[in-house]
């Protein structure tokens, strides 16, 4: 207990699946935790249940695509807190389809979300971290920012421009010596509600099963995992929060530019 006493941190996409374990996790380490989304009743309710068992949050609603949005946001918490140690960007979707299928709108969206939000909540996050002394910028990647997955081109090409624009931030922050970390997480497999949007044949084959689980239109994670992951059994939110907590925390003072794989050994096979 108490890995990141005395820090703020601020988790993007934090009103469920991994930024929701991300903010929990941090809270029990001892992190005043600002919690944003565009679900307001998730948020809000997680932001009040996380107070009522003697953590400390609270929940503004975000917009990550919203540059106005994001200067809002920093200087609320400056106003609050006058500081920020930890920034998780969390916040994406998934959309998945075939190249040839996929609308320029829909490309669009999920860049905007998945890489745009990770480039404003870096660029108006700095100069607030480098006001308190330094700080940690964890960003939110995927197995699919490392290596590439059919029915997921688009969502491959938001991930790896996560990856390589982390690496550059950690570059650029450790040049001006700054006392600002940046690392990218890379979740394999996890058990989070954007599973519910793909369908099961297309969750098979993206995961690089060989085979996709018979009837269901919903995925059977558990029958994806057995045949895609090494380890054979899928992943959950704190697996996630808790490699978070770890870069968040000054455990990690010597990490930066670097990614954190957590995927069941998906990567290495």
């Amino acid at each position: 207990m108490g890995r990141v006493n005395g820090k703020v941190a601020l988790v993007t996409g934090a009103a469920s699946g991994i930024g929701r374990a991300c903010a929990e996790a941090l809270a029990a380490e001892g992190a005043a935790v600002v919690i944003t989304d565009v679900q307001h009743a998730a948020g809000e309710a997680l932001a009040a249940e996380i107070t009522a068992g003697g953590g400390k949050a609270i929940y503004l609603p975000q917009d990550v695509t919203s540059e106005d949005v994001w200067i809002a946001t920093i200087a609320a918490i400056k106003d609050q807190f006058g500081r920020l140690d930890v920034l998780v960007n969390n916040a994406g979707i998934g959309l998945g389809g075939l190249i040839t299928d996929m609308t320029l709108a829909d490309f669009r969206r999920q860049q905007a979300i998945n890489v745009e939000g990770v480039f404003l909540g870096t660029k108006h996050a700095l100069p607030l971290m480098r006001a308190g002394g330094g700080g940690s910028i964890i960003n939110m990647s995927s197995v699919a920012g490392i290596k590439g997955a059919p029915n997921l081109a688009a969502y491959s090409a938001t991930k790896g421009a996560v990856r390589l624009f982390t690496k550059a931030t950690a570059l650029e922050c450790a040049a001006m010596q700054d006392g600002v970390r940046a690392n990218s997480v890379h979740p394999g497999i996890i058990e989070t509600p954007i599973w519910d949007s793909i369908s099961a044949g297309m969750g098979a084959s993206a995961a690089g099963a060989s085979i996709a689980p018979p009837g269901a239109n919903r995925i059977d994670l558990d029958a994806i995992t057995a045949v895609a992951t090494p380890l054979g059994v899928k992943g959950w939110p704190k697996d996630i929060a808790l490699g978070v907590v770890y870069l968040a925390s000054d455990e990690s003072r010597y990490v930066t530019g670097t990614e954190l794989i957590i995927d069941g050994g998906m990567v290495a096979r």
